[in-house]
């Protein structure tokens, strides 16, 4: 049996997100799972692949703000795919803040001085999320089951 989380990427800055998948695949050779990942750049995307398929099952979404359209990502229907599943990570503290109005409990706040520190930062988020606390214990004690 294959144990697979789907991951969303709405990040329109490709330095960024080179980072990101980078610790990605550091992440998927350290834990049970899989990590199929979607990538969007546009909120026309977005509206037309993502909020118009109600069978999509999303894990985790990593939700900027900006897109490449100069509009923004948060057209994203988050109430359907469950505020839980969503990281903020806006470089605007502002636009993290309305994810937060609309229930969103995790940010990370992007910082385009340092891509590697945020891109670790967004993947411990990520971690968290998928890993059960017992086995996360485990993990870092360097024991196996």
């Amino acid at each position: 049996m294959v144990l697979n989380k789907t991951i969303l990427i709405l990040e329109d800055n490709l330095l960024i997100l080179s980072k990101i998948l980078e610790r990605l695949y550091v992440l998927e050779q350290n834990q049970p799972f899989k990590l199929s990942i979607i990538v969007l750049t546009n909120y026309k995307q977005v509206e037309e692949l993502v909020n118009s398929n109600h069978g999509l099952q999303l894990d985790i979404i990593l939700l900027d703000r900006d897109c490449k359209l100069n509009r923004s990502f948060h057209v994203l229907n988050i109430e359907q795919f469950g505020v839980e599943r969503v990281i903020a990570i806006s470089s605007v503290p502002e636009y993290n803040e309305e994810a937060k109005k609309r229930g969103v409990k995790r940010t990370v706040l992007k910082d385009f001085r340092y891509p590697d520190k945020f891109a670790k930062k967004v993947v411990k988020e990520v971690e968290k999320m998928i890993t059960p606390s017992r086995l996360r214990f485990l993990l870092k004690s360097g024991q196996k089951k």
